[in-house]
């Protein structure tokens, strides 16, 4: 594509009670879904973001890949989504943006993550922020020794702020594994605009679904909690959706297959299921506070979720009253068994937690919040490491707590 910049429409905007911020963000894909769970959380919040008052850029390496699948032009709200082909040619607007920008912020798996680094950390913005989506991966690669190529080599310890997509210990782990002096959680959102309420579609009806790009390491549970149970409901129907599933997939007769759901139709997929499943990945579940976005999803649509278990989910919905627990097979077709009236009071729960804690716009209040409190602070080079709190101690987790 030869124009850098795909959308720049100004939007009707909504001023929030703090003075409004530009947003410069580099990042993975914004503007294509296919295998790539980046792009719903940045959709939904640049549209709460634009709602408050912010600008918002989104530069995205317009790569094969993510061009033959893109799903989305424009960001909602009206931010600007600069495709670029190159480094070397998106660096200029690069760089005029971020003379602009109250915030620079850069994303794991970023392309360009190590010169996008560069060029924040080396421009006038006031804040400064690396944003690990992905931090149980980056993590454990680190831990086994293994190349993380969107990782500045210098480590984290020149932002301002890093972000978390996870709590709990994965915070001191940045901090000592990568020298963020200051660490914070923002986790996963749902956008109530796209995940609501809807009639069901035929095609997607299932006893229980599942959504999911194929990863090797939750196949393991997802063959437990979902194949498995498949096998011994025979006359049950499993619906399952996701990219790169490999020809060798298990797959069972009274399970169905969409091989790829894009985010407009995910509401209509989650409310044609009695249930639905969510499978964390296994570097996630093994540290602990990490929701995906799915579970968010799902609640917001009124479909009850059954669940891998791990440390902290008690703090994002409630097991038994908001969200199902399986560890084994059994627990799974038992979920599959309830009644209807059962699934229906616990998707009700489901929503309203939802809708009440979990939002994009809860998230970008959040956002907005630690970006004022690290642009406030007087001194840029403070040695001193903390952990900032959103909502109180609950949301760094049990070993955020301890530090505060």
């Amino acid at each position: 594509m030869p124009a850098l910049r795909l959308a720049c429409v100004p939007p009707v905007r909504h001023r929030c009670l703090r003075h409004a911020m530009k947003l410069v963000i580099f990042g993975l894909s914004a503007s294509s879904s296919w295998g790539n769970g980046h792009a719903t959380l940045w959709r939904g919040m640049a549209r709460a973001l634009a709602a408050r008052g912010h600008d918002l850029v989104f530069f995205e390496r317009d790569v094969p890949y993510y061009a033959a699948h893109r799903d989305l032009w424009t960001l909602p709200g009206g931010g600007e989504l600069v495709l670029y082909p190159s480094w070397d040619d998106a660096l200029p607007l690069a760089r005029r943006h971020l003379a602009e920008a109250d915030a620079g912020i850069v994303t794991s798996y970023c392309p360009d993550g190590v010169a996008a680094s560069e060029l924040v950390l080396s421009s006038a913005a006031p804040v400064r922020v690396f944003y690990d989506l992905d931090t149980p991966v980056t993590l454990f690669r680190l831990r086994e020794g293994l190349d993380v190529p969107y990782l500045p080599p210098y480590g984290l310890g020149e932002f301002d702020l890093v972000l978390g997509f996870t709590g709990g210990s994965a915070l001191h782990e940045l901090r000592t594994r990568l020298g963020a002096r200051v660490v914070a959680p923002l986790y996963g959102s749902v956008d109530p605009d796209v995940h609501r309420a809807v009639a069901p579609v035929d095609a997607y009806r299932a006893e229980l679904s599942y959504i999911g790009t194929y990863a090797a390491d939750r196949q393991a549970t997802l063959e437990m909690l979902f194949h498995r149970a498949a096998q011994r409901m025979p006359s049950r129907r499993f619906l399952l959706a996701g990219a790169q599933y490999p020809a060798d997939f298990p797959w069972a007769e009274n399970i169905f297959f969409v091989r790829h759901l894009p985010p407009a139709e995910h509401a209509a997929f989650y409310c044609s299921s009695r249930l639905t499943l969510n499978v964390t990945r296994q570097a996630m579940a093994e540290m602990g506070w990490c929701p995906s976005g799915r579970l968010f999803e799902a609640a917001a649509c009124g479909v009850p979720v059954l669940t891998d278990g791990w440390e902290g989910l008690s703090e994002f919905f409630e097991p038994e009253r908001e969200v199902l627990v399986a560890s084994s097979t059994a627990d799974a077709i038992a979920a599959v068994e309830r009644s209807d009236a059962e699934l229906a009071v616990i998707g009700r729960s489901a929503r309203e937690r939802a809708l009440g804690s979990h939002t994009a716009m809860h998230r970008a209040a959040e956002l907005e919040n630690l970006l004022e409190r690290a642009r406030s602070s007087s001194d840029r080079l403070a040695t001193a490491p903390s952990l900032l709190s959103v909502g109180g101690a609950a949301s760094l987790g049990a070993e955020g707590r301890d530090a505060l």
